[in-house]
């Protein structure tokens, strides 16, 4: 039986846990606390991805013995090498006489072995608090656990009257402010996709902007492959990969870092649902979606969208820079969790 206790030491792990969001992908976000005598000792977050994960965090920072303490964590703790050692391995050695975690991790190598293992070690071991909360959390990974499939992330930016771009001479609907936090989506993400109408209008990089060293899969859906060879995307392609999906037999293109797959079509278009099922095939965990009027709503019509992001503007465009967004868009967005910039996040 939990006690509001329990719960309260889990929502503040799930806390901690949040801080890693946009540095620890595709793993899992973590948080973990440790209480002794009533008193927290210990906490800690995986912080970027590659580094001790939250428990190791939790039990470093803790300024006494965390022997016959009670550990909160938000997941499963792992029980295999990967970048790191067995989080279990350290916990038993700290002594950790009880485990609450909120869920469980589906992933093969663990999948209620971690638990196991700490059960057999003598710990008492109790799952569900805040189990909701947790797998709000880490959706993408458990999406991914269980699919193989990308999470997808549908993002747009539109004025206030509720158009998608402009054909003046203004280039930027939102602002800086919109723009940084879109940079820290890309660096959340392992694959970014466009169409190759938004390649020809804007010759654009898809890169994550500061350069952290990771940046993400370039993505175009090109089925006539029409890509000109001197864009920026096949310019930087040795440094940053790009995949081309395409419907052309035999299309080649002799460039180091650029991989072209054919597919099949759905309604005479590329099949998206064969374009996920490929990067879910290179650990695409995360893609976001930044094409224009006729990718994004290709992506909601087929209902392939687990998340929607819109940067909304306080100004509205005159009619000259109009561009009129589908009617599908205007009626699907409201469906989803909506993001508005006006200098700043709300």
């Amino acid at each position: 039986m939990t006690t509001n206790k329990d719960t309260e030491y889990m929502r503040l792990a799930l806390d901690l846990a949040w801080k890693g969001i946009g540095s620890v992908e595709p793993n899992p976000a973590v948080g973990c606390v440790i209480v002794k005598n009533g008193k927290i000792i210990g906490k800690g977050f995986h912080k970027k991805f590659g580094g001790s994960h939250a428990e190791i965090n939790a039990l470093k920072s803790c300024k006494q013995s965390s022997a016959g303490a009670t550990m909160y964590v938000t997941l499963e703790p792992c029980c295999h090498y990967g970048k790191t050692p067995p989080c279990t391995n350290a916990i038993i050695k700290a002594g950790i006489k009880k485990i609450a975690a909120a869920t469980k991790d589906p992933t093969k190598k663990v999948n209620g072995k971690g638990f196991k293992i700490l059960k057999k070690a003598g710990m008492k071991v109790i799952t569900g608090i805040c189990q909701n909360e947790a797998q709000i959390l880490n959706a993408p990974f458990l999406k991914f656990a269980g699919t193989k499939k990308p999470w997808v992330i549908i993002k747009w930016a539109q004025s206030a009257d509720g158009f998608l771009a402009r054909t003046d001479k203004k280039r930027w609907i939102t602002n800086s402010k919109s723009r940084k936090d879109a940079h820290k989506l890309r660096r959340k993400v392992q694959a970014i996709l466009v169409g190759i109408n938004t390649v020809l209008a804007d010759n654009p990089m898809l890169t994550a902007r500061p350069d952290t060293g990771r940046q993400p899969l370039r993505v175009v859906l090109d089925s006539r492959l029409k890509i000109p060879l001197d864009c920026n995307l096949i310019k930087t392609a040795k440094k940053m990969p790009v995949c081309i999906f395409t419907t052309i037999d035999k299309a080649k293109i002799k460039q180091k870092g650029v991989k072209i797959v054919k597919t099949g079509k759905y309604k005479g278009k590329i099949n998206l649902k064969t374009v996920l099922a490929e990067l879910g095939k290179r650990n695409i965990q995360q893609l976001l979606v930044e094409g224009g009027e006729k990718i994004i709503t290709s992506f909601l019509k087929q209902n392939l969208a687990d998340e929607i992001i819109i940067y909304t503007s306080n100004e509205n465009l005159d009619k000259k820079g109009k561009v009129k967004a589908s009617q599908i868009m205007k009626k699907i967005y409201k469906l989803y969790s909506h993001r508005k910039h006006k200098g700043k996040k709300i």
